[in-house]
C-alpha cells in the first residue's frame, strides 16, 4: 500500500513538472522577442554630408544616400555642383529631400570666374549680372535658400583698396537681383597658404567690412572653419565678432582637411558654441575621410556623434 502511494505520488510529480514545462515552452512561445536597438536620434546641428561621403554603405544613387543620411541622424545635405545636374535629377534629389525634412547647403555659382569681381569692366560685369540670374533661376527649381560665390583672383596691378570698392559695387548688383526672391548668397574666404593661392578673399574681418558694406541681406559669409584655422584662428571670438553676417558654415580639421577630432581644431566646443547661439543653418562637411572604405564612413559618423554630445 505505502509502496503504491508512493508510485502514485511520484506520478503525480512527474505530470506537474510536465505541466510546469510546457506551460513554460507556451509562454517563451508568445513572450516578446527583446527590442531591436533603436535608431541614431537626430544631430542638434544641420551637419550637411555630401554625396560621396558615404557610397561605400549607401551605393551611388542620390536618393539612396539621402535615405542613409537620415537614417544616421543627419539634418541637411550639400553638394558644390548641384547647379551642373541634370534638371530631372535635381527634381528627384528635392522630393526626397522634402519627404526626409532635410535642408539643403549652399550650392556653388557657376559662370564666374578670374579676376571679374575686383574689376570694373563691363563685360566682366554682364557676366556676374547673368551668374547671378541664373542662380535665382536654379534656386527656385532646387528649393535653395543658399548659393555660394567665390570672388576670384586679386589684381597685382590695382591698389587693394580700389579692388574692394569694385567687389563691393559687383556685389549689389548681385544682392539687387536676389533680393526679391529671397536668396542669400554667401562670401566663402579661402586660405592662400595650402590650397587656393592668389585670391582676393581670404579672411572672415574682410568678408565681414564688404558684407556691411553691400549692406543686403542677399550678401552673407560662409565662415569655413578649416580655411580660418589657417589664415587667422581666434576662431570663436571671429564667429562671434561676424556672427551678424554669417549665413552658413564649412567643416574640416587642420591639418589634413579630415573629419572632426583628427586635427588640432576643438570641434565639439564650436559646435556647442554655435548651438548656444541659437544657429539653425547648415554646416557643410566639406572634407575628407581619414580611413578609407566602411570603416572611413562609420568614423566620420562616429566623429560627428562624439563632438555633437553636448
Amino acid at each position: 500500500m505505502q509502496e503504491n502511494a508512493h508510485k502514485s505520488d511520484d506520478k503525480i510529480t512527474r505530470r506537474g513538472l510536465m505541466a510546469s514545462a510546457a506551460a513554460a515552452v507556451a509562454i517563451s512561445s508568445v513572450a516578446p522577442r527583446a527590442k531591436a536597438a533603436d535608431p541614431p536620434g537626430k544631430f542638434k546641428l544641420k551637419y550637411a554630408p555630401n554625396f560621396g561621403m558615404f557610397r561605400e554603405h549607401a551605393g551611388r544613387d542620390p536618393i539612396d544616400n539621402i535615405r542613409f543620411m537620415s537614417d544616421q541622424g543627419f539634418r541637411a545635405i550639400f553638394d558644390n555642383g548641384l547647379m551642373g545636374k541634370p534638371p530631372e535629377l535635381v527634381d528627384k534629389i528635392v522630393k526626397e529631400l522634402d519627404r526626409q525634412n532635410m535642408d539643403l547647403g549652399p550650392f556653388v555659382l557657376r559662370g564666374i570666374g578670374g579676376k571679374s569681381f575686383v574689376t570694373t569692366d563691363r563685360e566682366n560685369r554682364q557676366k556676374i549680372i547673368k551668374t547671378a540670374t541664373d542662380g535665382v533661376e536654379f534656386a527656385k527649381r532646387a528649393n535653395a535658400k543658399w548659393a555660394l560665390l567665390v570672388p576670384g583672383a586679386f589684381d597685382n596691378g590695382l591698389e587693394w583698396d580700389y579692388q574692394t570698392a569694385n567687389v563691393i559695387d559687383n556685389l549689389r548688383y548681385c544682392a539687387e537681383i536676389c533680393e526679391p526672391s529671397g536668396l542669400v548668397i554667401v562670401l566663402e574666404p579661402l586660405n592662400a597658404w595650402t590650397n587656393h593661392p592668389g585670391l582676393f578673399l581670404t579672411k572672415i574681418p574682410q568678408a565681414y567690412m564688404i558684407c556691411r558694406a553691400v549692406n543686403s541681406p542677399s550678401i552673407k559669409i560662409v565662415n569655413d572653419i578649416y580655411h580660418q584655422q589657417i589664415t587667422e584662428g581666434n576662431l570663436i571670438p571671429n564667429i562671434d565678432m561676424a556672427w551678424d553676417e554669417i549665413a552658413a558654415f564649412h567643416l574640416g580639421d587642420n591639418p589634413g582637411r579630415k573629419e572632426p577630432t583628427t586635427g588640432e581644431i576643438n570641434y565639439k566646443n564650436i559646435f556647442k558654441h554655435i548651438h548656444k547661439k541659437g544657429y539653425d543653418g547648415v554646416l557643410c562637411m566639406e572634407h575628407g575621410k581619414s580611413k578609407r572604405g566602411k570603416e572611413g564612413e562609420q568614423a566620420v559618423i562616429d566623429a560627428y556623434r562624439a563632438c555633437d554630445d553636448f
